[in-house]
């Protein structure tokens, strides 16, 4: 249908008269607009502190776009701040994650091994151990975004032989091509921006310990393909009595983490928007960021409401999470959630985009906001369900006792774990032993006659079961993961129930 554009500057009667004669409703705006005419006008005279309302708007919607890289760039600070390294320095831990350790939605039984590293140099090589009898890897190389570029390991792409996995920058013209490079001996992998980060979670097998993964950290390799003939030595940074801290931070230290992308990457094509936006905060590639005391503010501002709407993303069932088990009719038979990823993303390996549009919320409030690493291809080495509310129905609340009893059942051939997590943070609640127990603690826990375990959540512990509890200073939700569940298990009629008030 040909549009009739009006001469004059408005739509003769006549038109519109043929429109609705012709059955097309006249759209309620046109039908406003013939007898407001000045009217918005003089409305917008009247807003006040125009530049600074956009301000915490630009900021509003710049902080959930860049959640992902905010909390990207929280990795290396945090190497930098609290383990006096840098780029390319491998961490690890001979034993695992505590209170004092601040890591998004990690798990307190894994030592750990990660990194921040940049290709801005010239392309990076990341050389992966081949698997032993003891200890192999389940882990994801990210980019700046935490977008997966492979998963490393038996289940990844060496397959557990190990490998030389090489990022190749943007607009990478090396002197070898990809078929070169593989015929080399390298895995390549051409890449968007110059940082990345990858986290190991190692396997234990054959009575491999903590200590064997320590070790075997120890042969991670990082190195710039120019140094391939003769790579330098590596620093290995032990963080296990460190106080290491990756978490993002909803205050002024946020933008600065914006600004740290902007400066140490290339804009993207389907960043120029929101890079356009940074601008009026005071970010701008190229320039120092210096902001002032009103944007500063208008920062803060919008911060809450970003902080506020991830945050409702991520309690609303049907958003970030969906319930596990319900009956033929719909109805939830327990409060357990599974993670409800964006429609085709596990697929795709989670770039979050589609040929259409970047999925801005779904990325942040539904993963990014309390998961980092997330593989390239979801596999079946653990299963999680998330805990916001108690058989009532209602949001956990720190300052009673709940009880959740473990059957003896529990589909999990390694085991079990269940984990309390700050509600604030999506990290452990700092100052607290234990942040969580599993199947590993059960010796020293009390069973029950039919082998199964209550574990209560409180903050104090019920009289006579210390080993069984797990306290509650803050607001707070839970993950209970099955650490090798068993085939089958979801159509095996098993289901975990719901945290029941102690009274």
């Amino acid at each position: 249908m040909k549009i009739l554009r009006p001469l004059h500057g408005g739509f003769s009667m006549h038109f519109l008269g043929m429109v609705l004669g012709a059955g097309i409703s006249a759209s309620p705006v046109f039908s406003q607009s013939f007898n407001d005419t000045g009217e918005i006008l003089a409305r917008s005279a009247e807003v006040a502190d125009i530049e600074y309302k956009i301000m915490v708007q630009r900021a509003t919607q710049t902080a959930i776009w860049g959640m992902p890289a905010a909390g990207m760039i929280d990795f290396l600070k945090g190497i930098r701040r609290d383990l006096g390294g840098d780029y390319n320095d491998i961490i690890y831990l001979n034993k695992p994650f505590d209170s004092k350790h601040g890591f998004l939605t990690a798990n307190d039984v894994t030592a750990y091994a990660w990194a921040s590293m940049t290709s801005e140099p010239g392309p990076l090589v990341i050389e992966v151990p081949a698997a032993t009898e003891k200890v192999n890897y389940f882990g994801t190389i990210v980019n700046a975004w935490d977008v997966p570029i492979v998963d490393v390991g038996p289940d990844g792409f060496d397959e557990g032989a190990g490998g030389k996995y090489l990022m190749l920058p943007p607009g990478y013209e090396g002197d070898m091509s990809l078929e070169e490079l593989t015929e080399a001996g390298y895995l390549p992998f051409e890449t968007d921006t110059y940082e990345y980060g990858f986290s190991f979670r190692p396997k234990l097998t054959n009575g491999g310990t903590d200590a064997d993964a320590a070790d075997y950290a120890q042969t991670i390799k990082v190195y710039y393909l120019s140094e391939a003939d003769n790579p330098p030595p590596n620093n290995y940074l032990e963080a296990s009595e460190v106080p290491y801290d990756s978490l993002p931070y909803y205050n002024e230290t946020f933008f600065q983490d914006l600004n740290d992308y902007v400066q140490n990457n290339p804009v993207r094509p389907q960043d120029k928007v929101m890079v356009n936006f940074l601008k009026d905060l005071g970010i701008e590639k190229g320039k120092p960021f210096e902001p002032s005391e009103i944007q500063m503010q208008a920062m803060n501002e919008g911060l809450l409401l970003a902080y506020a709407s991830m945050q409702n993303y991520f309690v609303t069932p049907g958003k970030a999470m969906i319930p596990l088990w319900v009956d033929d009719s719909g109805e939830m038979k327990s409060q357990w959630l599974i993670w409800d990823f964006a429609e085709g993303q596990p697929e795709a390996g989670f770039p979050y985009e589609t040929e259409t549009e970047v999925l801005v919320d779904a990325r942040a409030g539904g993963s990014y906001f309390w998961i980092t690493y997330l593989p390239k291809q979801l596999g079946g080495g653990t299963f999680y369900l998330t805990g916001l509310r108690d058989s009532d129905g209602e949001m956990y609340d720190r300052n009673q006792t709940y009880k959740l009893n473990v059957p003896a059942d529990t589909p999990a051939d390694d085991f079990w774990s269940v984990i309390v997590y700050s509600m604030e943070t999506k990290s452990f609640i700092r100052n607290v032993d234990p942040v969580g127990l599993s199947e590993r603690d059960t010796d020293a826990m009390q069973a029950n006659e039919d082998g199964s375990y209550d574990i209560f959540f409180g903050p104090e512990a019920p009289e006579g079961m210390e080993s069984n509890w797990i306290p509650t200073t803050e607001p707070y939700f839970l993950l209970f993961r099955l650490y090798g569940p068993q085939d089958g298990w979801l159509e095996s009629g098993w289901m975990l129930g719901d945290l029941e008030k102690v009274n």
